[in-house]
């Protein structure tokens, strides 16, 4: 993309159609990876084997802790970039992709290797016991071992390009990968192919990103003269500013995964002591919660871009109406998604295994977890403009309230007197808290830049 059309973007289009250029791709991208995922759980689920499905559950925490090093580096560079863009600081926007792209690279090996090194006591942490142990450790050696660093960057490269505005390219890039998994799944799973279960959706992961990270480095290499995302080690941004500009956004983002991997750790092994029955419709539940759950944080993070760059230039009425129509446009979805959901629970669960037990325990999990779509995306929307400002600390406040002070202990106290089936309720008693939270806070920031309360 040129220079004059990022302007037209930024500056000059109706907020409306420029919403749309920017978040319509990254929301298809989310659902496609949910896709993808869902992808996974069907397949496993199509062998009807519990033991299958609790393992791709247990494991996913750690795939979870992944956008802990995503946060630090996509969401901490892309708005480092987008801010130094809207200054019209090109040198800066190339400095910091360099960083961030080499920095996540190195942390992807690291977390692979410490992963790899302290497997056995992993597993047990994650809650597998005898049943589940040997299928989760295959299907972690594929998308842990062997996948971390290529499902980190693809996830990273991915912020650099929508950064400056070129969200299709960066929704091209991840949604490729995501086809390909999905492709190649029942290959791999099932019995008619590899025969491989839970293995076989780790590889065809594994392989998925490492397909779309060729196509994001394709894509640089392509449109080398116009993109200021760089990833030439000689541009490595080690100035004290950079680094203190994509931390300041980034590690307030990698806590709050962080934390959601504590709270998603928790939660399975407290499910885990109903049996892989428990664990597997947790599981389906929370996949399927995934849908509204992806489009909420697509909106978010693809309006991120526009928000930042109209903040920095100190255009922040454009700003401010920016946030106002995403939350005009956005609320009413989710309740709507909501409704349908809590009316076609058991339904949406049976699609993925057939099986009597799964489902009545799917059904009231799912209900549960769909109280809470319309207030998450109150509080991903409000995440996602902290960012965008790069207030890092608000970010970290909301992660804090979110796991620490709401949800974690939410579990404690609702297994305690609801013993499982009230597990599923600690998210929208959080959510809840933080959507009142996210309201006052965006109120504060519209005064704050002398815009007046939310209209």
């Amino acid at each position: 993309m040129e220079e004059n059309e990022k302007i037209l973007l930024f500056e000059k289009m109706p907020i409306p159609r420029a919403i749309a250029k920017l978040a319509i791709p990254t929301i298809l991208s989310s659902l496609v990876m949910v896709i993808y995922n869902l992808a996974d759980t069907y397949f496993v689920g199509m062998l009807n084997d519990p033991i299958q499905n609790a393992a791709v559950t247990l494991a996913y925490p750690v795939l979870l802790a992944f956008n802990a090093v995503n946060n630090l580096f996509g969401v901490g560079t892309s708005s480092m970039m987008s801010r130094a863009l809207g200054r019209k600081d090109y040198e800066t926007v190339r400095r910091s992709s360099a960083f961030g792209f080499y920095c996540s690279l190195l942390c992807g090996l690291l977390f692979s290797f410490m992963c790899t090194v302290l497997k056995a006591p992993l597993l047990t942490t994650l809650g597998a016991d005898e049943a589940t142990r040997a299928a989760t450790d295959s299907y972690m050696l594929w998308t842990v071992t062997c996948g971390a660093a290529p499902s980190i960057l693809n996830v990273v490269m991915a912020y650099l390009v929508r950064s400056e505005g070129s969200s299709l390219h960066a929704s091209i890039g991840t949604m490729s990968g995501c086809f390909l998994n999905m492709i190649l799944d029942p290959i791999f799973i099932l019995p008619w192919g590899l025969n491989m279960g839970a293995a076989g959706a780790g590889l065809a992961t594994c392989l998925s990103n490492c397909f779309a990270c060729g196509y994001f480095f394709v894509f640089l290499y392509v449109k080398r003269k116009t993109t200021f995302v760089c990833v030439d080690p000689r541009k490595i941004g080690l100035d004290r500013a950079i680094i203190m500009g994509v931390c300041a956004v980034g590690v307030p983002a990698s806590i709050q995964n962080l934390l959601n991997v504590t709270g998603t750790t928790i939660l399975n092994n407290f499910t885990s002591v109903y049996g892989a029955d428990a664990v597997a419709s947790m599981g389906i539940a929370q996949k399927i919660n995934m849908v509204p759950f992806q489009i909420a944080l697509g909106f978010s993070q693809g309006i991120m871009p526009l928000v930042s760059y109209t903040y920095a230039s100190g255009n922040h009425r454009r700003m401010k109406d920016t946030i106002l129509f995403a939350i005009r446009l956005m609320l009413p979805a989710m309740v709507a998604v909501s409704v349908g959901y809590y009316i076609w629970a058991g339904g949406l669960v049976r699609l993925f295994m057939d099986n009597e037990t799964i489902v009545a325990y799917g059904t009231r999990f799912l209900r549960a977890f769909c109280l809470g779509q319309p207030l998450i995306y109150m509080d991903f929307l409000a995440v996602g403009v902290f960012q965008a400002l790069g207030m890092g600390k608000n970010a970290f406040i909301f992660a804090i309230m979110r796991k620490i002070i709401l949800e974690i202990p939410a579990l404690f106290i609702l297994n305690y007197f609801f013993p499982l089936y009230g597990l599923a309720y600690a998210q929208p008693l959080a959510e809840l808290g933080l959507a009142i939270a996210a309201v006052v806070m965006l109120r504060n920031i519209f005064k704050r830049s002398q815009l007046g309360a939310m209209d």
